[in-house]
């Protein structure tokens, strides 16, 4: 198979769809790969590292997206629409159901889809989605923290405190990968922090990792209402795997919290889970509503690709090997955790999450295969 690995141009992302480590297992196993020349750059791969792995470098990104498998980070962007065509297996991260012109050029064209964020394990979670959660969770403290400095537009606050000052309140909506980091970090920082979750399951767990270093609350309307409020950083964790994230908390209640403070909303690349959050890029991060400071950065692991590309390409190899030996329609007959990764095929939406957000008939893979 030949599988191309076109340069990322989203504003200031900096990743690559695989290191040359991945490349080296990929031509090891007889396939034909082309990376976009300087591709690698930002994440600290040069140009020799990939040809020293086997690989061929072109200079132009249409020729790497002519070949079988696309291997890419992020979600196409308008200018990279025109090289979709018929059978196009594209393997990347897509967030679909906050994108519905995506949504359709993919429909239209009959790309093949293959969702980093869906693909499935035996336990139910998603490992493809898991590193990159596990890095933006971790920056929330970070960001947060920037956020809530004076300069930045925030109240003056450390979330660490010192003696004889109260400490930073972190309200964390959403307990799962994303949530965990985020709290892990901010109970590193000193700050005060609260889960709000609705798996008893899921909070039973925090407190056994993070004992008294933390409050867990069941997540409804009344414990929302309770927690925005008096929170100093708000973190928005909610995931809905392939769909659009949920509005929990609405703009009346981001007018409550003091001014200066600040908001994270981490699903943002999914629509949001907080009304008044919309994407921004690491270029104009963060923007002001009812006084209250917002880092929406729909791809914050771009701002640390070393580590990130590392984390991401790690897990996505294998799957990339499964299409690439067996072809793709093998590869997703072969595992319903692959099968699940699919989201478009041939013109036809294939995942639910998706079909829901933009009003599509869901088709069902297996049938269609």
């Amino acid at each position: 198979m030949r599988i191309g690995i076109p340069k990322e141009i989203k504003v200031q992302e900096y990743r690559v769809g695989a290191q040359p480590a991945g490349v080296r297992q990929l031509v090891a196993a007889g396939h034909e790969v082309l990376v976009q020349q300087g591709a690698g750059l930002g994440s600290g791969f040069p140009d020799a590292a990939y040809v020293d792995a086997g690989a061929s470098i072109v200079n132009d990104a249409a020729e790497t997206w002519s070949t079988d498998m696309v291997m890419k980070v992020k979600e196409p962007i308008p200018s990279e629409y025109g090289y979709f065509r018929p059978g196009l297996i594209l393997y990347t991260y897509l967030h679909l159901a906050a994108e519905p012109e995506l949504t359709k050029r993919l429909l239209e064209a009959g790309v093949r889809g293959l969702a980093y964020e869906t693909v499935t394990d035996a336990l139910g979670g998603l490992p493809l989605l898991r590193p990159m959660s596990e890095i933006a969770g971790r920056m929330t403290a970070q960001v947060g923290a920037y956020c809530l400095e004076r300069e930045h537009g925030g109240k003056g606050l450390l979330l660490s405190g010192v003696p004889g000052t109260r400490k930073g309140r972190v309200t964390i909506i959403g307990g799962g990968i994303v949530g965990t980091a985020a709290a892990r970090m901010a109970i590193g920082y000193g700050a005060e922090v609260t889960i709000l979750d609705v798996s008893a399951g899921r909070m039973g767990y925090l407190e056994d990792v993070f004992g008294s270093g933390i409050e867990t609350l069941y997540s409804n309307v009344d414990t929302i209402a309770e927690t925005v409020p008096r929170a100093d950083l708000l973190v928005g964790a909610v995931l809905i795997p392939g769909g659009a994230a949920p509005k929990l908390v609405d703009e009346d209640l981001i007018r409550e919290m003091e001014p200066g403070s600040a908001v994270v909303d981490v699903a943002v690349d999914q629509g949001g889970c907080i009304s008044t959050c919309r994407p921004t890029t690491h270029e104009d991060p963060t923007y002001v509503v009812e006084d209250v400071v917002h880092y929406c950065v729909a791809n914050m692991p771009g701002a640390v690709p070393r580590t990130s590309t590392y984390a991401l390409t790690n897990v996505t190899i294998q799957p990339a090997l499964e299409v690439a030996n067996m072809g793709v329609e093998a590869a997703v007959r072969a595992s319903r955790h692959l099968a699940a990764g699919i989201n478009t095929w041939d013109g036809a939406c294939t995942n639910g999450g998706v079909a829901s957000a933009h009003g599509l008939q869901h088709e069902v893979l297996e049938k269609i295969l």
